[in-house]
C-alpha cells in the first residue's frame, strides 16, 4: 500500500510504525472473512480493511470525522484479522495510533466524554471498583437488568498457600478480577502449590494499563505499565521469581506489549522488554510442569469426564497467539471438550466495548453463547474475566475459568 503521511505525524515513532504497517497491507480482504463486526453489519468501513483505509486517510492529511471515529469505535480490538492476515498485518497498534489521532480531532458529545471518564478512572482503580461491586451484589435485586448484567455472583477464592516453595512465580492480581472472580488467583495458586511452585501477589502493582491506553489515554495506560515495572522488578531482578504469570488473558495480552511500548523510554524499555521475555500465561507454565500436573492428576484418575465448552478468548488465540494450549491441559485432567463452531469470533466482551457498545456486544454474546451450548455441555469454560462476566450474563450454564476446573480436580485428589 503506498503511503504519503501528513508532516504532523511522518517524523514521529507513531507515524514511522503506522507507515510500515500499511505497507504491509495488500488489500486482499480475507481480514473480512474473521471479522466480527464485518460480518454484523455486512459495511467494507466496519471490517479491518475499511478501517485501514480510514486510518490511512486521517494520517495522510484528511480531516477526521465523527464517521470516522464511529467506525473505529466499533472496532472490538480482537486482532482476528491478524490472525487471518497473510502479509503479517499488526492490525492492532494501527489501530491504537488511528484513535489517538482521531481522538484528537473530533470533539465527542459530552454523555461519550463522560462515560469514557468514568470508565478509565473508575475501573483500574482495584479497591474503588471492589467496593463498587459489593454494593452493587447487596441491592442486585433492585438494579435494572442492564446493570445486574455486570454485576457478578462471586466463588469465594478459597484458601491460598504459604509461599513455602523454592520456586516462586509472581501474579497479577489487576483491577476487575480480584472483584469480579477471586476464585480465580486462589485456584492458579493451589494448583501451582501441588506442583512445588509458591505464586506470589506483589503490592503496588495493579490495572494492566488496557483500560486506559484502549479508552484512547495512552500516557495513562503507560503510567500504569511503568508503575507494574516498578513494583515487580526488585523481585525479578533479585531472582526472587521466576517471572510474571497471568491468569486474565486480557491482561497477558497488554503486559506483553510493554516492551513496544515502552521501548523509546530510556528508564523503562530494557525493564520492559526483560519482563515481557519473563512473562507467562498460566497455561504456558502448566505445560512446561505438565509431567508433574499429570502425576498429580493420577491419584484422581481420569474423572467423571465432564462435558466442558471452552470459550477461547481473543487476548489469548489472537492476541498472545496461545492456541490449543489450554485444551490440551483440559483433556489431559479428565475433561471432555465439546466442538465449538466459529470459536475465532469475539464474545463481544472486549473491555469494555461491552458498554460502549451494547448492541453490537450483546448480539455477539448471544451467537456465542449459541455456538457453546450447541454441544450439550455442563459448564462454560475461558480464560479472562471480562469474558467470563459477559458470558455468563445471559449463560444458562456456569461459567468458570478453566484453572478452576484444574484446582477441582487436583483438591479430589488431595482429599481422596
Amino acid at each position: 500500500m503506498q503511503t504519503n503521511l501528513a508532516d504532523f505525524i511522518k517524523e514521529t515513532p507513531q507515524g514511522r510504525e503506522a507507515e510500515r504497517i500499511l505497507r504491509a497491507c495488500v488489500h486482499c480482504g480475507f481480514c473480512t472473512a474473521t471479522c466480527p463486526t464485518y460480518q454484523l453489519l455486512g459495511d467494507e468501513l466496519d471490517g479491518p480493511r475499511g478501517r485501514i483505509y480510514l486510518i490511512k486517510q486521517v494520517l495522510e492529511g484528511r480531516e477526521a470525522t465523527v464517521s470516522t471515529q464511529l467506525h473505529l469505535d466499533r472496532c472490538l480490538t480482537c486482532r482476528s484479522c491478524e490472525s487471518t492476515c497473510p502479509s503479517g498485518v499488526q492490525y492492532g497498534r494501527l489501530v491504537d495510533i488511528g484513535r489517538e489521532v482521531v481522538e484528537s480531532r473530533v470533539a465527542r458529545p459530552a454523555a461519550q466524554r463522560a462515560t469514557r471518564w468514568l470508565l478509565k478512572e473508575f475501573v483500574p482503580r482495584a479497591g474503588l471498583f471492589g467496593a463498587s461491586m459489593k454494593l452493587g451484589r447487596m441491592v442486585k435485586p433492585l438494579l435494572p437488568a442492564v446493570l445486574k448484567a455486570k454485576v457478578p455472583d462471586v466463588r469465594p477464592a478459597g484458601r491460598w498457600p504459604e509461599a513455602r516453595h523454592g520456586r516462586r512465580w509472581i501474579v497479577l492480581a489487576g483491577c476487575a478480577q480480584p472483584a469480579m472472580a477471586p476464585s480465580v488467583n486462589g485456584a492458579a495458586a493451589r494448583v501451582l502449590d501441588a506442583l512445588g511452585i509458591s505464586l506470589v501477589e506483589v503490592a503496588g502493582a495493579g490495572c494492566c494499563g488496557a483500560v486506559r491506553y484502549h479508552l484512547n489515554d495512552q500516557e495513562g495506560g503507560l503510567d500504569d505499565a511503568r508503575r507494574n515495572i516498578d513494583a515487580w522488578w526488585p523481585m525479578i531482578e533479585g531472582g526472587e521469581a521466576e517471572g510474571v504469570l497471568m491468569t486474565a488473558s486480557g491482561c497477558g495480552a497488554q503486559v506483553r506489549e510493554y516492551a513496544h511500548l515502552l521501548a523509546d523510554d530510556p528508564a523503562y524499555g530494557e525493564r520492559a522488554r526483560r519482563l515481557c521475555e519473563a512473562t507467562l500465561d498460566v497455561s504456558e507454565l502448566l505445560t512446561q510442569e505438565v509431567a508433574a500436573l499429570e502425576r498429580a492428576l493420577e491419584q484422581r484418575g481420569v474423572g467423571s469426564a465432564e462435558r466442558i465448552a471452552f470459550h477461547a478468548p481473543c487476548t489469548l488465540q489472537h492476541g498472545q497467539k496461545i492456541r490449543g494450549v489450554v485444551e490440551r491441559l483440559m483433556v489431559a485432567a479428565g475433561f471432555e471438550l465439546t466442538v465449538v463452531a466459529d470459536g475465532h469470533l469475539c464474545c463481544g466482551s472486549a473491555g469494555t466495548y461491552s458498554l460502549l457498545q451494547p448492541e453490537l456486544s450483546t448480539r455477539l454474546r448471544d451467537n456465542k453463547l449459541a455456538a457453546l451450548g450447541a454441544g450439550g455441555p455442563s459448564r462454560i469454560a475461558s480464560a479472562n474475566v471480562g469474558c467470563m462476566t459477559h458470558l455468563e450474563s445471559a449463560a444458562t450454564v456456569p461459567v468458570v475459568h478453566w484453572i478452576e476446573l484444574i484446582d477441582e480436580r487436583l483438591n479430589a485428589a488431595n482429599s481422596g
